[in-house]
């Protein structure tokens, strides 16, 4: 598969752009060798872990909630798969009701509580068309975890946020598959999907920095894109 450069020509969106310098920044996007879920070499990893004050996080949400409101994607509630899309949930209903929408919001357990209130849901009971929080995809099994989860409460699994769209082949049973998890979700199971930065925002971001270390850095990614990418 051939995948031209997207910096080449594009272009920017300044979301995005900015987005991607944020993360840069607070160190939750960095550059080197990565080993990554199936079993790859990433020049690059996302941790979505280190937004790991108030500050970060508040504007995290922002970003999160500008991305939203900019896809017209209609919903009724969020819910936050645990662990990293509680925070990341949490936080997004707080921004929107600063926005003036304010919205239901749930998440779940690991594991089931077996007193108090018990069970594995947390919240605002899950109705509805439900919003899906999230930091990334890598195979789209959390996303598949989430939806039955929302389903056997008796809503509707609708869309999901994510942070970044790695845009890159998933794997099944440890083989690569011409689609990303993104496009699964969304061709395979039905949810609409909405991603503040794409990998090839990143492209760019590092294209237009100018100096040698980011130019190494656009070469790598570029050849992981490569071999790995999707459109």
């Amino acid at each position: 598969m051939s995948i031209q450069d997207p910096a080449q020509g594009a272009v920017a969106d300044p979301l995005a752009q900015a987005f991607v310098a944020f993360a840069v920044e607070c160190g939750v996007l960095r550059f080197g060798e990565f080993k990554t879920k199936a079993g790859r070499m990433s020049p690059y990893f996302f941790n979505a872990g280190l937004f790991d004050d108030g500050a970060k996080l508040m504007r995290l949400a922002e970003f999160y909630a500008e991305r939203l409101l900019q896809s017209g994607i209609a919903f009724d509630m969020l819910f936050g798969p645990a662990y990293k899309g509680i925070p990341l949930g949490a936080a997004l209903a707080v921004e929107l009701a600063r926005r003036g929408h304010n919205l239901p919001f749930a998440y779940n357990r690991k594991e089931a509580k077996d007193h108090g209130e018990g069970g594995t849901l947390v919240g605002a009971p899950l109705k509805g068309r439900v919003l899906v929080v999230d930091d990334v995809m890598s195979a789209g099994t959390a996303a598949r975890e989430s939806i039955a989860i929302i389903e056997a409460a008796g809503a509707t699994p609708h869309a999901v946020c994510i942070a970044l769209d790695r845009q890159e082949m998933a794997t099944e049973n440890g083989q690569d598959v011409p689609y990303s998890a993104v496009q699964y979700v969304q061709n395979k199971l039905g949810l609409q999907v909405c991603a503040i930065a794409k990998l090839s925002d990143l492209m760019q971001y590092l294209a237009a920095a100018g100096n040698a270390s980011s130019e190494q850095d656009h070469q790598r990614v570029l050849a992981y894109r490569q071999r790995y990418g999707v459109e």
